[in-house]
């Protein structure tokens, strides 16, 4: 045997043996400092793109899902409200007449909205004004959990009719009653940080360079209905774009959600 060939050989194997851990470690490193670098550089990202957001909300560490059931108005319901004529469109949707028109106020819209609907609707102080859709001249508000909107839901929903003088000459009613937390084991989910939203976003090109993030809020988006009466919402990120675009991500999984046309805006959503 050729001891000299034979430790050449060997020394060429040890050699290419080297070579390959040598290049399986870079190759682990290098993947790692880029996992690294894609985990820490959304802003940066942003800033390259020139998208800018305003002040986040503070982080929400966990959220159930919740459940509400449509309420059936009944008579009774009605005997509270004053100085206009109420019927029923269907037993969980009421259409109300006021015997004046109310002018709506130049400034301080909102506070002036907020004060009508404890005075004139049922349960008026759990919902919160969405927008102004002007082709059709309606106010829209969404019923609220803890303070937190249930997004586009029909059952949970009141359309206020200005007429052109922008006076409110009516209004229509549909409202979720029994709203509580699901208290099944695994329903207490983690909440996705909202800049993790935002960056679902941007990774989906629902951003595009230039914009401004012009509102970040936690709501409630239905995800799927239990039976007739009962509906299941998830914890929702709003992400609003230039004051104008709406988009909703699920605050557990991540997923924009599609929306619905709203009918505030440029889109038509009808009530």
């Amino acid at each position: 045997m050729d001891w000299s060939k034979t430790k050449t050989i060997f020394i060429l194997i040890f050699l290419v043996l080297d070579l390959f851990l040598v290049f399986q470690i870079i190759e682990k490193r290098t993947t790692a400092e880029l996992e690294y670098i894609t985990e820490s550089t959304i802003e940066e990202q942003l800033e390259a793109d020139e998208i800018t957001y305003v002040g986040l909300p503070e982080e929400v560490e966990r959220e159930s899902y919740i459940t509400g059931k449509r309420k059936r108005f009944i008579s009774s319901d009605l005997l509270k409200l004053t100085d206009q004529k109420v019927s029923f469109l269907t037993q969980e949707w009421i259409v109300s007449k006021l015997n004046r028109p109310i002018p709506l106020p130049n400034t301080n819209i909102e506070p002036f909205l907020q004060g009508f609907l404890k005075e004139h609707v049922i349960s008026g102080y759990s919902y919160k004004y969405w927008g102004w859709n002007k082709k059709i001249n309606k106010l829209i508000f969404f019923q609220t959990y803890r303070g937190r909107p249930l997004y586009f839901n029909e059952n949970a929903m009141l359309s206020i009719q200005l007429n052109e003088d922008n006076e409110i000459i009516s209004y229509e009613q549909t409202m979720l009653t029994n709203i509580k937390e699901i208290k099944e084991e695994g329903s207490n989910q983690e909440v996705l940080l909202p800049l993790k939203a935002i960056e679902n976003l941007y990774n989906n090109d629902y951003l595009t360079s230039g914009g401004h993030i012009t509102k970040v809020e936690l709501g409630y988006y239905k995800n799927v209905p239990l039976s007739g009466d009962v509906q299941i919402f998830v914890p929702t990120w709003h992400i609003v774009v230039n004051n104008k675009e709406d988009f909703f991500v699920n605050a557990i999984d991540g997923q924009v959600l599609e929306l619905i046309q709203t009918g505030v805006g440029e889109n038509e959503f009808a009530f």
